[in-house]
């Protein structure tokens, strides 16, 4: 049995390189940020015991509002939505450029 020897460098840089050169980097990396940060309120909420009412009261916000947040398909967002989210369930929202 022949063993291929494995490529020096992050595991994951081959494929980004792919996603740049396709233009998708970009829009993956905003979906993935955005599911991470629904399942992070959806955790959250359960360990509060907080409905999706309540948390939207808390938001000051409407439950359609809140629906479309933790709709990890919908990119469409805004900061203040997110901080506003953060702070109803007594956390605060942090981004980086990196």
């Amino acid at each position: 049995m022949t063993r291929t020897p494995k490529k020096s460098g992050k595991v994951g840089s081959a494929f980004d390189d792919f996603l740049k050169e396709d233009g998708l980097y970009e829009t993956v990396t905003a979906r993935a940020i955005k599911r991470v940060l629904v399942r992070q309120l959806e955790e959250l909420m359960q360990r509060e015991a907080l409905s999706k009412t309540e948390l939207a009261a808390r938001m000051e916000t409407s439950r359609a509002q809140l629906d479309r947040l933790l709709d990890p398909e919908n990119e469409s967002v805004t900061l203040g939505t997110l901080a506003r989210a953060a702070r109803a369930v007594g956390r605060h929202l942090r981004m980086e450029l990196v």
